[in-house]
This record gives structure tokens, C-alpha cells and sequence, in this order.
């Protein structure tokens, strides 16, 4: 299942905001959660990009980079169980890295959840949550040494 439901445009603008899909970066992105993504930007191991399926390359993907490797980079799902990252795929070259992830808004508001959950505080509440930057996890390439 693609993680990004949206078409990267070139890099003819500096920032995109895109739709995820799929369960394979939870709990950093979860389905239906919007990323602000920044095109060009210079990647290392931690850092949340999008990048074309090495095999699928109309297929948009999203990952962790966990380490350099001969012939490009090492990527992960933060969710281990979901698959479809490098252990599937191997290594992914320099030119299918397409942008990083800077933040992410959550889709999911308050307000959607019931009659009972409308308040200011409520709102407040998830609008200070919603709006994050994605975590740079500098222990990806750590975790996969220990396996």
C-alpha cells in the first residue's frame, strides 16, 4: 500500500504538504495525517523522507533513513511489523529520495469524536498536538546494528 496517496511534484517548489497512507511509519505518521515535506533537502540517518519504490517507481513511499550504505541509503518503517522498507528492497539509490519530512499535522480532530468533545479546551488541545515537526531518531541505524 503507497504511504503517500499524492504525486511529488518536480522540485520546482521548496515545500509540499502530502497525505499519508498506510500504517508503516506509525506511530510517527499515522494514515490520513498530513506532511509538510521540503524538496531538496539535505538527508542523513534519522530523517523521515519520501522516495520512490526502488522496484515500483510510480509508487511513492515513506521511511526512516537508518544508514549510508555502498549505493545509497538504508530505510525503515517505524512500525516493524508493517514492512516494505530495505529489508524488502535493499538499498535505495541517491535519486529516489525525493524530500524530507519536516512536520506533520494530525488529521483527527476533537470535534469528530462525539458530541462530548467540542469544547474550546478540546480544540486547544488537539491543535497543540496536531501540529508537530517530525522527529529526527538518530537511534534507527543503532536499532538496526542490533539485530
Amino acid at each position: 500500500m503507497p504511504e503517500a496517496i499524492e504525486e511529488v511534484r518536480e522540485a520546482k517548489v521548496p515545500f509540499q504538504i502530502i497525505e499519508v497512507e498506510g500504517p508503516s511509519m506509525v506511530p510517527t505518521l499515522y494514515p490520513g495525517d498530513w506532511m509538510l515535506v521540503q524538496h531538496g533537502a539535505r538527508v542523513r540517518p534519522g530523517d523521515v523522507v519520501v522516495l520512490r519504490h526502488p522496484f515500483q517507481q510510480d509508487l511513492l513511499v515513506v521511511k526512516r533513513i537508518a544508514e549510508r550504505r555502498d549505493g545509497g541509503w538504508w530505510v525503515l518503517g517505524d512500525n516493524p511489523g508493517a514492512g516494505g522498507d530495505s529489508t524488502v528492497y535493499g538499498v535505495v539509490p541517491d535519486e529516489l529520495v525525493l524530500a524530507r519530512v519536516r512536520g506533520r499535522l494530525r488529521r483527527r480532530k476533537p470535534w469528530e469524536q462525539g458530541e462530548g468533545q467540542r469544547s474550546v479546551t478540546a480544540v486547544l488541545s488537539w491543535a497543540f498536538s496536531a501540529v508537530r515537526p517530525v522527529r529526527c531518531d538518530r537511534s534507527a541505524s543503532r536499532r538496526l546494528r542490533a539485530r
